[in-house]
């Protein structure tokens, strides 16, 4: 089943709407009160922010719109922009699989908004990388697995959401991963827990899921085993982040410009100005809306590609928000200035999975 739509012009100029005119205003409170912005996710879905990505195929396939429209709402506020990466990568989960059930039944409300719900492969991802162990634990049981463990830090999720979720299982004398769909459905034994504390991103409903022997049925599995499923939607997963990146970028210029008239005579002896991070702005976005028409190449070299692209936009981001700090002085300093919190904002970037870190190992592991 194919139901990606790219936006159209009034598509796009509602997705703008909500960002400037809706989100602008609650983005400091969504920072300071760690409110969860579920109005504006479940808006942005109606207007089929998160249905343009999904052909599940090869041919025809873009990630362009979803990016575009993470990176509107991240110019503004990267609560949000995260939450709609975690959307858009829960829809691609689905799109990306063989699973007919998840197509009909989860997907449309995933692309339209009505389900929301989290990416859960941030434990994963470390594992494979060989960071962390892999947290959760499942035994083959009629029907489907039983899952037990804890996973920790899976956004964008509530109770009576769907998210991601790989564990291993014992097949024969050997280890398998397996890769799924769960439900947060607490009456079957899953429990989440908010409870972090975080400098920024109080607002994306960030909980540890704990599994308590819960069933996860054949329907709601992915990949099984995991590794092949796992290559294929490897490329869509980090290239979607970029739109997180492409808005922080944009905003911290635009902080940048927004103060030349009172403090460009002296900000001026700064080393970056908004003109130098432009024209890097400008390379990286038309480099990932490039790739973002092909993102299913499992080639090594597409992979290197979307790798650096993502490292480039996570250390542009807190380089621009750094200077943007420097730019704005004093006036950006203050409790409510937003320079300190974007610039708070843009440090997520280079720490969300795969991490700068978690990059540059990747990398140098490709040769």
């Amino acid at each position: 089943m194919n139901i990606a739509t790219p936006l159209n012009a009034i598509q796009m100029d509602e997705i703008e709407r909500i960002s400037c005119q809706t989100l602008a205003p609650m983005a400091r409170k969504i920072d300071e009160e760690r409110i969860y912005p579920e109005e504006i996710m479940r808006a942005m879905g109606a207007a089929g922010a998160y249905g343009t990505h999904i052909g599940g195929t090869e041919a025809g396939t873009d990630l362009s719109d979803a990016i575009l429209s993470m990176a509107k709402a991240s110019e503004t506020c990267l609560s949000t922009g995260f939450c709609m990466w975690c959307q858009d990568t829960l829809a691609w989960y689905i799109a990306s699989s063989d699973n007919d059930w998840l197509k009909s039944n989860i997907l449309p409300k995933v692309a339209t908004g009505e389900v929301l719900g989290g990416t859960g492969m941030s434990n994963p991802m470390k594992s494979i990388a060989e960071i962390e162990p892999l947290r959760l634990k499942g035994k083959r049981v009629e029907g489907g697995y039983s899952v037990k463990g804890l996973l920790p830090w899976v956004s964008n999720l509530s109770e009576d959401g769907w998210f991601g979720i790989m564990f291993s299982v014992e097949d024969g004398d050997q280890l398998k991963t397996v890769m799924a769909i769960a439900h947060a459905d607490e009456s079957k034994g899953v429990r989440l827990k908010l409870d972090h504390e975080f400098v920024a991103m109080g607002g994306t409903a960030t909980a540890n899921i704990q599994f308590r022997d819960v069933f996860i049925p054949d329907e709601q599995v992915v990949g099984d085993p995991a590794p092949a499923f796992i290559q294929r939607i490897r490329g869509g997963f980090v290239l979607l982040q970029c739109g997180m990146a492409a808005g922080m970028i944009k905003s911290a210029i635009d902080q940048m410009e927004q103060v030349k008239g009172p403090l460009g005579h002296v900000n001026k002896f700064l080393d970056k100005q908004p003109e130098d991070f432009q024209a890097e702005y400008d390379a990286l976005v038309a480099d990932v809306l490039e790739m973002s028409k092909t993102p299913y190449d499992l080639s090594p070299e597409f992979w290197k590609r979307v790798l650096e692209a993502r490292l480039k936009g996570g250390e542009l981001a807190m380089e621009a928000a750094h200077y943007a700090m420097l730019h704005c002085g004093a006036r950006g300093y203050v409790s409510h200035g937003a320079a300190q919190r974007r610039m708070r904002e843009a440090y997520f970037v280079g720490i969300v999975t795969p991490a700068t870190k978690h990059l540059r190992k990747m990398l140098a592991e490709l040769g």
